[in-house]
């Protein structure tokens, strides 16, 4: 029976794959987890699925697993990224877990008029969270994290495929309905202190944009992020 020790490794996954260890790996398994030889994992890597792995060798800076035999297929979320302001650290930290958990093939973050300077993010900080999630929730997927980005700059190279859902506070209370169009999404989510005007007035303009409400009530950027992606998955995601 498998270890219920999950692990993220950027190596192949396949019927016996040797998957070296390096020092950070080795210390979580054999020094927090307390593996040994012998003992069976799980290994994802965006890639080959889910496979059950035994411990070959054990070292404080290093080992070695052994792939045995895939446990669960690769499944991908649907093709939707999350895109948000960044905010506090830690609520920044629960924004990418919950992407994850609920299903983003890529999380950007963006820098708004009012994305407060202090917000700064550190994208491999991120990644590291993203495969935690992904580790501790089940996934087989881990979406990447990308560097922060200028809004403008985001918008001036978007993909005219890609429908753009963005969660405009101005509209409180207006009933909550996203569009039926079908393929390749988009939520943007701004921070604390909302869109400026004329980001609001160049989002409204754009074809592949659409306002939503989330409801009667005003939301943290981090609990808005959850709502949004848990309307469109329910709407055009995966849970129908």
């Amino acid at each position: 029976m498998a270890s219920k020790v999950r692990l993220y490794v950027d190596h192949p996954l396949g019927v016996g794959q040797s998957v070296p260890l390096n020092r950070d790996q080795a210390h979580y398994l054999f020094g927090v987890m307390r593996l040994a030889a012998g003992d069976v994992l799980s290994l994802i890597n965006s890639r080959d699925g889910e496979w059950d792995a035994v411990v070959e060798k054990a070292g404080n800076k290093g080992g070695v697993l052994a792939c045995q035999a895939q446990t669960r297929p690769l499944q991908t979320p649907p093709d939707l990224w999350l895109v948000f302001a960044p905010i506090r650290k830690e609520r920044t930290a629960f924004i990418v877990e919950k992407a994850v958990e609920l299903g983003a093939a890529r999380i950007i973050p963006v820098q708004t008029a009012f994305t407060q300077a202090a917000n700064r993010i550190r994208q491999d900080k991120l990644q590291a969270h993203a495969v935690e999630a992904s580790e501790q929730c089940g996934g087989t997927f881990v979406p990447p994290v990308d560097d922060l980005v200028k809004l403008d700059r985001l918008l001036a190279d978007w993909p005219k495929d890609r429908q753009l859902m963005f969660c405009d506070e101005t509209a409180i209370g207006a009933p909550v309905r996203l569009p039926a169009i079908r393929g390749p999404w988009a939520i943007l989510i701004g921070p604390e202190g909302g869109f400026s005007p004329a980001e609001r007035d160049k989002l409204r303009a754009l074809p592949f944009a659409h306002a939503v409400s989330l409801g009667p009530r005003i939301l943290r950027a981090d609990t808005a992020a959850v709502a949004a992606l848990t309307l469109w998955q329910q709407a055009l995601g995966d849970w129908g």
